[in-house]
């Protein structure tokens, strides 16, 4: 009988205290790449979907050569989000830590940043 008192709380622990509660969050990233010469692709990578650090998530270029950007919405249990952008597939802020985006309070947060200048 005791064996089962064990059980049954250690399923109840289960099923009620591992929950997270999830937030969806949006961001638009805009990228200023105008110090960067030969540019073919533009893109981001993260730690969180629906970005990776495989593959880069393109970015559209709002004024070519110059300005860039994306639009990304999380389901995350974080107030944040890990990133580094790629210009032709070569990772910015090489031996540095990744950009740190804090979600905003409200659903949608704006970033703006230079590629391969720390904020």
């Amino acid at each position: 009988m005791r064996n089962n008192l064990i059980y049954i709380c250690l399923f109840a622990l289960l099923i009620t205290g591992c929950v997270q509660k999830t937030y969806q969050k949006t961001v638009v990233f805009e990228l200023d790449v105008s110090q960067v010469k030969n540019i073919e692709t533009v893109g981001i990578r993260g730690d969180d979907k629906p970005l990776s650090w495989d593959n880069s998530t393109a970015m559209t270029a709002i004024k070519k050569d110059t300005t860039y950007t994306v639009t990304a919405t999380f389901v995350t249990g974080y107030k944040f989000t890990e990133v580094k952008f790629t210009v032709n597939d070569e990772f910015e802020l090489k031996g540095k830590d990744n950009r740190r985006i804090n979600f905003s309070e409200k659903d949608t947060t704006y970033y703006k940043a230079v590629f391969d200048h720390e904020q």
